[in-house]
């Protein structure tokens, strides 16, 4: 039985010191989708069936691509790890994926994250320790995007904190909660599939009634701490190598050995930050990103100015500056809690299959599994992570950036609020069936 949030926010508390100088580095090397239909809201519905959302993901071909080669978090890309150079860090082949796939066109959005949790936990016990006090606006205004009542009515006992939140990635995840989401979508109800083409892009959108079995589906969390795929089709949490390769592999031939430097733009390798994409500027009270005419252009913490950044409305800038979970003082929490993520999709700058917010925003999980740091993690089952985050720089946003975490991990879950993921698809899913494939 998870803890409640009574004794994980005590927890939280003897982390502060650590969240006071770490918590931007969730990538750094040391640590070596459409609009959601809410219950009851536009577009959808609930039941106690599951409520109905929509997602959409853009089409990957070119299967059989080559990889590339990185050295994690060096400025650079190699054809293989033959011919990069030895480095301590290591070297790792990445991008080549074999089948053709489709990957969430967005990051999953609070509202769709909410209509998860009042479908899995309808109750709301949160008996799979998908919720927590940090998560809500009153322990934390600037950075809580789901409420949690207990007297609402059974389905009902979540929700959108504020409207602002809901088009904003959910920034509170683990890779165990991903994978639920996924197996949710997996056991759910496939109501609807369309496609479109834009430009050289292709779109897949699927209607959903979410299932609230989420133990076994595609990934087998009942039996397996280290839970892989177990079926050959439906929704997943992309792998390492599908991420990658809709980041950046061109099949045009752009960029380095058909790679590019940012999700955004081919960028030069080797010249640092000078080809990135321009930081986003938000609107201080909605988030919207509002200079969207200045392309490329990414969320990130661009060196020498203001992270991105917003506080809702309906809080008074001081208690978003001040007022925090984690006891920090509030000269320390303006240092280390800069950046905020911005609405999925507002930088409208699009990889090169036609992905958005793969660089910056929020850093996302990938499925594959990695060895831990040495000396690190005995016992526990690390992840890949990918994308850059709001608060960090450029550098993040490069294909080497290739961070790992524990899938669990307790601290980051309760304490770094940019922490996301999206949706991917194998397979070929029809309507009017289960999504679950073969």
């Amino acid at each position: 039985m998870p803890m409640r949030p009574v004794s994980s926010r005590t927890r939280l508390c003897r982390f502060a010191a650590a969240a006071a100088c770490g918590v931007t580095a969730l990538l750094a090397p040391s640590v070596a989708n459409g609009a959601a239909a809410t219950p009851g809201g536009p577009g959808g519905g609930s039941s106690r069936a599951g409520a109905v959302i929509t997602v959409t993901t853009a089409t990957v071909g070119a299967p059989g691509n080559p990889s590339v080669a990185v050295v994690p978090f060096e400025d650079a890309v190699y054809p293989s790890c033959t011919e990069a150079p030895v480095s301590p860090q290591g070297c790792l082949e990445i991008g080549g994926v074999g089948y053709p796939y489709e990957i969430g066109q967005l990051e999953i959005t609070v509202a769709q994250w909410v209509a998860f949790l009042n479908t899995v936990d309808p109750e709301g016990r949160d008996r799979f320790g998908l919720y927590d006090d940090t998560q809500g606006p009153t322990a934390w205004p600037k950075y809580g995007p789901v409420d949690f009542s207990r007297r609402a009515r059974d389905g009902h006992h979540y929700a959108v904190a504020y409207p602002q939140w809901a088009d904003k990635p959910y920034g509170f995840a683990d890779f165990l909660g991903a994978a639920r989401f996924a197996n949710s979508l997996y056991n759910g109800r496939l109501l609807g599939k369309s496609t479109r083409t834009e430009g050289r892009f292709r779109y897949v959108t699927y209607r959903v009634r979410l299932s609230a079995w989420t133990e076994r589906g595609m990934y087998d969390l009942a039996r397996r701490r280290d839970a892989t795929r177990s079926r050959t089709s439906g929704f997943v949490v992309p792998s390492q190598n599908e991420w990658v390769k809709a980041a950046y592999y061109d099949p045009s031939g752009g960029g380095t050995y058909s790679y590019w430097k940012y999700p955004t733009n081919a960028g030069v390798f080797g010249d640092g930050d000078a080809t990135a994409p321009a930081p986003t500027v938000l609107d201080p009270v909605t988030g919207a990103v509002t200079n969207a005419a200045t392309q490329p252009l990414a969320s990130f913490h661009d060196s020498g100015l203001p992270a991105p950044s917003w506080c809702p409305g309906q809080v008074p800038p001081t208690t978003c500056a001040t007022v925090n979970p984690i006891g920090l003082d509030p000269t320390t929490y303006q240092r280390v809690y800069q950046g905020s993520l911005s609405a999925v999709g507002g930088a409208r700058t699009r990889s090169p299959w036609g992905t958005l917010d793969q660089g910056g925003n929020a850093v996302e999980w990938t499925d594959t599994i990695t060895p831990p740091p040495a000396g690190q993690g005995e016992g526990r089952v690390w992840r890949r992570l990918h994308g850059g985050v709001s608060n960090a720089e450029a550098f993040q946003m490069w294909p080497s950036a290739v961070g790992l975490q524990p899938q669990d991990n307790v601290f980051y879950k309760h304490t770094y609020p940019w922490l996301g993921f999206r949706i991917g698809v194998i397979g070929d899913l029809e309507p009017g069936k289960a999504t679950a494939g073969s």
